[in-house]
């Protein structure tokens, strides 16, 4: 049987010695679409820190594609961070911004090869941004600057594909966009873990939901029931300037 691409044993994520998430175990199999659900403070955001190695890991296994956790497994992962400020400082295309998630894949010193702009070319085409490609990021809307982000970890070919709440406060058409092109991916046998507050669109692709509170993995299992009516709200961006609309489906009972 293929090992999972991702397995997690009894972890503890935390800061100071403080553990802010404890004793998950979680696995990830090749091709799945697995989404992180739970509300703000119950640890989604640092369990994701902990699986890439940038916060401590203060218990518990982390195996990556069969193999304990090391940088040499994590350059598999492409991560779409929540928050970014790439769009200050020195203006940048969005194409330097793509062509940026393929530093990893290549050694120092080395220059742009026919496989990086190839790479860099398939990732905008598969977030529709071909034709911004020689814009500022900076003159694209927060949804365009979340497409152009996500394009840069596809740069990298990643093996799995972590998404920190891609689709929170962005305007609906580029919800739709998003949800479409994740759709694509999972298709083409991509393995994604989402970091969400509520699934909108992207429901009929979960294969699994994980609900954490409070630091512990509360749920694990399908994405149905009382479980998906729970989580099936999520907040969109209408205009474009940080105003937010919550979107959800009618009221169904609530899981205890």
């Amino acid at each position: 049987m293929t090992a999972p691409v991702l397995d997690l044993a009894d972890v503890s994520v935390g800061y100071l010695d403080a553990p802010v998430v404890q004793h998950v175990d979680l696995r990830v199999q090749a091709g799945e679409l697995v989404v992180l659900l739970g509300e703000n403070g119950s640890g989604k955001s640092t369990l994701v820190k902990g699986i890439l190695g940038v916060a401590p890991m203060l218990a518990g296994d982390v195996r990556l594609f069969g193999r304990p956790a090391s940088p040499a497994e994590r350059h598999r992962i492409g991560y779409v961070p929540q928050r970014t400020t790439v769009a200050g400082g020195v203006p940048t295309t969005v194409r330097e911004v793509v062509a940026s998630g393929r530093v990893a894949r290549r050694r120092w010193f080395t220059r742009t090869g026919v496989a990086d702009r190839s790479a860099v070319s398939a990732a905008l085409d598969a977030v529709r941004l071909t034709d911004r490609a020689d814009d500022p990021l900076a003159a694209l809307s927060g949804g365009q600057q979340r497409r152009a982000l996500i394009a840069r970890a596809l740069a990298a070919e990643p093996e799995l594909l972590v998404m920190d709440e891609p689709m929170a406060g962005v305007d609906a058409a580029n919800v739709d966009l998003l949800a479409e092109a994740i759709g694509t991916w999972k298709g083409q046998g991509l393995t994604l873990l989402v970091v969400a507050h509520g699934t909108g669109p992207l429901r009929p692709l979960v294969d699994r939901a994980v609900v954490m509170h409070r630091g512990l993995v509360q749920y694990d299992g399908p994405l149905a029931g009382p479980i998906a009516a729970e989580h099936d709200d999520y907040v969109v961006d209408d205009h474009g300037d940080g105003s937010r609309r919550r979107l959800a489906v009618p009221e169904e009972p609530r899981w205890g």
